[in-house]
């Protein structure tokens, strides 16, 4: 095996060649253990997969962690009835204090970066590999951090932003795309859960470590300076973690992906995992993708499913919950450190009996749920809205109706789209279309933030949380129409279905 995959003069040679020597392996092996016997049936061991799961979601941990830095920055933004301290802190010693304009390119540049680390980040994922890929993700969020750190001026500030902005782009694709890869397909659910809760646990920590920014001096870059911790785990870690099988498959590097299937599985099941991967890889492994193919070619249908589910979660409002979190709760006379501690365990939450329920009840259940439950919790912030401003009840409403929507869409819509996508993208395309996909979502985020307090003013609370249920209940029927249900079935076996329901 291992001297045909030099010969790479075309894609279809080297995939056609692993095709017929897994079926050879398969065949010779019948007679003794085949599936039917029980050996191959059972299922692998989760315990082979979970320490290369765990080093790729610190990728996820560092997202969550600097997307927490921009909520915060942001609800100062873009609200400016909340004081926000960090961000009032580093624009008092940097010297732009009161310059909205400076704020808000410290806020949009670490967006900007984020857009144009995941535009190409399915590029840097086929070319250099998963594990590289993390490698490379981990690089400018260390840089990032440390020029953030060491800031003397807003110029310095903007660089670290924009270079972190970089990094957090970058990440969670690859991240989404490895998990996913390198997961016995009965717990593929489970482990692309931890995406979610790394995510919560970093959005966590932001606020946690923010804390004391207010009262200690300069303590802002000590906020910064963890950052660059994990990411540095991150990298050192996955000098010691599998490379993605699909990947080696795809370049031609047959007796890699075996060695790899070996480490994740177990040897017992690399023939089986092998011949599902020559079940759908024939023919097109090696092949470019051009980008045509992904926007109107014989792949759109699922780029366009993952395009539109990444916006419908975007314009579900969950960063305009995010945002305006902080009024509601001050409105309602609760200190800033327990609402934020109040979102963060029903995000968490959420993302644990997401977890929990994910290879039990499927996806597609979660996400028509997740939906479904946001419709109603919009609705909650309406009937609030409705009532007179300051009265208990009303109070009462709009924060239980907030915390419910963090946790209903913790549940599914959180964390069911970047999983859900990289099982119905073929191997081909999987990680081109995830950053193209993903990049809709940064695009969408953006806008969501830029207009939140514009259209609040100009609309009212009532008619803009309308407009937000309105788009969960288009979600749900989205979800019911155009998605199916992947739990418990490989990624071959997906793409096959996929393929049959055209």
């Amino acid at each position: 095996m291992r001297g045909r995959t030099v010969l790479r003069e075309s894609s279809s040679v080297c995939t056609r060649m692993a095709s017929e020597e897994c079926q050879k392996l398969l065949d010779k092996d019948h007679s003794g253990r085949s599936h039917s016997m029980g050996v191959e049936a059972i299922n692998p061991s989760w315990t082979h997969s979970l320490p290369h799961v765990c080093v790729a979601t610190i990728s996820s941990f560092l997202f969550g962690y600097h997307v927490g830095c921009v909520h915060i920055c942001a609800s100062c933004y873009f609200l400016y009835q909340v004081v926000n301290e960090p961000l009032e802190t580093i624009a008092f010693d940097l010297g732009f204090g009161g310059n909205t304009l400076a704020e808000g390119l410290v806020v949009s540049m670490c967006l900007f970066g984020a857009f144009i680390g995941c535009l190409f980040s399915g590029w840097v994922a086929d070319g250099i590999g998963r594990r590289r890929a993390f490698q490379l993700s981990a690089l400018p969020m260390i840089m990032g951090g440390s020029v953030s750190a060491m800031s003397k001026n807003l110029e310095s500030m903007i660089l670290g932003r924009l270079l972190v902005g970089v990094g957090m782009g970058l990440g969670p694709p690859v991240a989404s795309l490895y998990v996913t890869e390198v997961s016995p397909s009965f717990v593929r659910g489970t482990y692309g859960s931890f995406i979610q809760i790394a995510t919560c646990l970093g959005l966590t920590g932001a606020f946690l470590i923010g804390i004391p920014t207010k009262e200690i001096f300069g303590w802002w870059r000590i906020c910064f300076w963890v950052s660059a911790i994990p990411a540095v785990l991150l990298a050192l870690g996955m000098e010691f973690c599998a490379e993605s099988p699909h990947w080696l498959y795809k370049k031609g590097r047959c007796a890699e992906a075996e060695a790899e299937f070996e480490r994740l599985l177990g040897a017992s099941h690399v023939k089986s995992a092998m011949t599902e991967l020559s079940r759908t890889e024939r023919g097109d492994g090696l092949d470019a993708v051009r980008f045509s193919e992904l926007i109107y070619g014989r792949h759109f249908r699922v780029v366009f499913i993952g395009s539109a589910l990444f916006a419908l979660q975007q314009l579900s409002g969950i960063n305009a919950v995010f945002y305006f979190s902080s009024v509601v709760f001050k409105s309602a006379g609760v200190p800033s450190s327990v609402a934020n501690s109040c979102v963060g365990f029903a995000n968490i939450s959420g993302s644990t009996i997401a977890m929990l329920l994910m290879d039990k009840l499927g996806r597609k259940l979660l996400l028509l749920g997740s939906f479904l439950g946001m419709a109603l919790a919009m609705g909650i912030q309406v009937l609030a809205a409705s009532l007179q401003a300051k009265s208990p009840v009303a109070l009462y409403l709009s924060v239980g109706g907030m915390l419910t929507f963090v946790f209903t869409f913790a549940l599914g819509a959180g964390p069911v789209p970047s999983l859900l996508l990289t099982e119905i993208f073929p191997n081909r395309i999987r990680a081109k279309a995830m950053a193209v996909c993903m990049s809709v979502h940064w695009v969408v985020n953006f806008f969501v933030g830029l207009l939140f307090l514009r259209l609040l003013e100009q609309l009212g609370p009532q008619l803009l949380y309308t407009i937000f249920a309105t788009f969960c209940l288009i979600a749900a029927a989205f979800v019911k129409k155009n998605v199916i249900e992947t739990k418990g079935k490989s990624l071959q076996e997906i793409e096959i279905a996929l393929l049959l329901s055209e």
